[in-house]
């Protein structure tokens, strides 16, 4: 009996061990809109949406702009690697504030810091750039098909101040 025992409860205590290395709530494909609604002033929201978002592994810092309006975001990036920088700059500042804007209840404007290079834009200007209203996309689908049209056909200067 006791052979029968050890022979049953060694595989099991295996299979519990590997089932307990597993992750058990991955949260790599979350939906982003699940932050549609944030505010410039909930840290754990905006500090969880920009790494997310594109070059989000290079993102060294944040710092929200909240004492007055309009309020304000400013993200630091290091050591972003790419063939063309200037353009992977615009192109992810466009990117990542098209979604911020979008998500973002209260939040003007995004000062995006790049190795030394800084790149400003404000919801309206950029609003004006696409000729929509940001708040008003409800997926991610609907977002980066929009952004890429605009990144692909348009002067990637027009939306920065």
């Amino acid at each position: 009996m006791r052979k029968i025992i050890n022979y049953t409860m060694l595989p099991l205590l295996i299979l519990l061990f590997l089932n307990g290395c597993n992750q058990i709530n991955p949260s790599i494909d979350e939906d982003i809109f699940q932050f549609k609604g944030s505010y410039v002033g909930d840290n754990s929201a905006i500090g969880n949406l920009t790494h997310k978002l594109p070059n989000g592994d290079y993102l060294q810092g944040f710092e929200l702009k909240t004492s007055e309006e309009p309020y304000g975001i400013i993200l630091d990036y290091k050591d972003i690697e790419a063939e063309e920088l200037d353009k992977e700059y615009k192109e992810t500042a466009i990117y990542n504030a098209s979604f911020i804007f979008a998500l973002v209840q209260n939040a003007d404007w995004i000062t995006f810091n790049f190795d030394g290079q800084e790149y400003k834009i404000t919801k309206k200007a950029l609003q004006e750039w696409y000729k929509k209203e940001l708040n008003s996309y409800t997926s991610e689908k609907e977002m980066k098909k929009l952004i890429q049209e605009y990144l692909k056909n348009e002067n990637l200067e027009a939306p920065f101040v």
